[in-house]
């Protein structure tokens, strides 16, 4: 009898786990689109449209710092339930990585457009 209620414990506590990872993906996937979002935004404003590519680098790197911050948060969050053995500062990379490659991808963008302006 024993057995049987640890058995019962032991996937009550799992399955609560993966419920867990799994609301920890989803706020994660809400703030990469939030970011991506406002990026966007960015990307189609007006002002945008006269800037050289170097100007528009530096206006990416500084735009939507609290979407930024929270997608960084919320992806380390869920990394850390993912690979909880990761090296401390491996998560932070991956983030960091995340937001470099969504700057990027907005950045080749831009110069694709004013390329064929």
């Amino acid at each position: 009898m024993r057995t049987i209620v640890a058995l019962a414990l032991a996937l009550a506590a799992s399955g609560a786990l993966a419920d867990e990872v799994q609301d920890a993906h989803r706020l994660a996937l809400q703030g990469r689109d939030s970011y991506w979002n406002c990026l966007a935004r960015e990307y189609q404003s007006n002002g945008t449209k006269t800037m050289s590519a170097q100007d528009f680098i530096a206006d990416i790197a500084n735009v939507c710092p609290s979407e930024r911050q929270n997608f960084r948060v919320t992806l380390m969050d869920y990394l850390s339930m993912q690979f909880p053995d990761a090296e401390a500062g491996a998560n932070l990379s991956t983030a960091n990585r995340a937001i470099e490659l969504a700057q990027k991808d907005i950045v080749t963008a831009f110069v694709h457009r004013k390329g064929t302006n």
